[in-house]
């Protein structure tokens, strides 16, 4: 009865059988006959033949083309590669367990304890960290981009700790300023003044009557106001601002070409309030403010005047404290094209002080803000 070849048991053969069937082959000895005597099959045969003839080896790695080689390789490469992803993932997932493990226990055991415990290396811990802490920078960062954007470039890491506080975020202030250090974010008030030269004060016997009550919150009704230069195109023009103590809000605010009472009484015809019910209005010793057009104002309403001593402008602490505010964040070297901008930017800009700048002697609040919790 004939064999059936798919059903043929399955069989080894050394390499120095193979080699002697090759040798009956090329001695003489017929195919079918060497097939028939030893029960091999015509392909195996063949192939043997052809191996030894090409390589002299029976190897199969020996006999693969170079496209086959590069394949195998190929595959190889591509499982390890599953492989190692896969295990760096269920990895990643193990060490994310363990890395919050320790971040919510570290302030009851030590850092040295966790880690033996949970087999992790402190190196490991650290860097784990450092990567998160690295992600957690990029959404951050762009959160105090639009902070220190949307406010004129002014705040420093005190105010921008603060507004993120208010979000419900809390960062260190070294954390702010390596983010703004990385981006390249400077505060306007890091950026170098310089001073100029003050006029002779006039000789008024009006006194200091203020005498430095700058507490916030104040019972009574007191104004302080200042001017200072900016420029417009090629020539200075000037800025007056008028504050109420109690809530550092600019209460009055004009802005001309000339330094002059009328430009003082522009900024006061902006108080949105009774001048009545205001008891002290306190200025420095310049002539725009102690003349007789600012007296008569002041006697019509009935209210007290208040000069500062001297060449001591501390007695006029707030509005110099305000006037840096609104050069450094404000002005701070623009030259404006005309009058009618500068107006226009500068009641936004106010506006802004207002409703939105905040203050750290108000507890990083805005003027507005803190009166409205009074």
């Amino acid at each position: 009865m004939a064999i059936d070849s798919s059903r043929r048991a399955k069989r080894s053969f050394t390499n120095e059988f193979k080699k002697q069937m090759v040798m009956l082959y090329q001695n003489g000895k017929k195919r079918a006959d060497i097939v028939a005597e030893y029960d091999l099959t015509k392909s195996a045969l063949d192939n043997w033949i052809m191996q030894y003839q090409t390589t002299g080896s029976f190897i199969a790695k020996d006999n693969r083309r170079t496209e086959e080689n590069e394949l195998i390789a190929l595959r190889k490469e591509n499982k390890r590669l599953l492989m190692e992803n896969d295990i760096l993932k269920q990895a990643a997932l193990i060490m994310g367990r363990k890395f919050e493990l320790i971040l919510h226990n570290k302030h009851r055991y030590s850092l040295r304890a966790l880690c033996r415990c949970l087999n992790v290396t402190r190196n490991r811990f650290y860097y784990q960290r450092k990567l998160t802490q690295q992600s957690q920078d990029i959404s951050l960062s762009e959160i105090v981009g639009e902070i220190f954007n949307t406010n004129y470039r002014a705040y420093g890491t005190r105010r921008l700790q603060a507004e993120l506080r208010k979000q419900g975020i809390t960062v260190s202030r070294r954390r702010i300023g390596r983010i703004m250090a990385k981006n390249g974010w400077v505060s306007k008030y890091t950026c170098k003044k310089y001073c100029i030269h003050t006029e002779k004060s006039n000789e008024s016997p009006v006194g200091n009557e203020l005498n430095r009550e700058f507490d916030i919150g104040q019972p009574r009704k007191i104004l302080v106001t200042d001017l200072t230069y900016v420029r417009v195109k090629q020539r200075w023009h000037y800025l007056c601002v008028i504050v109420d103590i109690s809530n550092r809000e600019i209460v009055g605010r004009s802005a001309g070409r000339h330094k002059t009472a009328a430009l003082v009484m522009q900024a006061m015809s902006q108080i949105p309030m009774n001048l009545q019910t205001i008891e002290l209005f306190h200025s420095d010793r310049g002539k725009e403010f102690d003349n007789h057009l600012i007296d008569e104002c002041l006697t019509a309403f009935g209210i007290k005047r208040s000069l500062s001593r001297k060449g001591c402008p501390y007695d006029n602490a707030i509005a110099e404290s305000t006037f840096k505010a609104v050069k450094t964040e404000f002005v701070s070297n623009t030259i404006f094209d005309s009058l009618a901008q500068l107006k226009l930017e500068f009641n936004h800009y106010v506006d802004w002080f207002n409703y939105n700048r905040i203050h750290s002697t108000l507890n990083y609040q805005s003027p507005i803000e803190y009166k409205r919790n009074r």
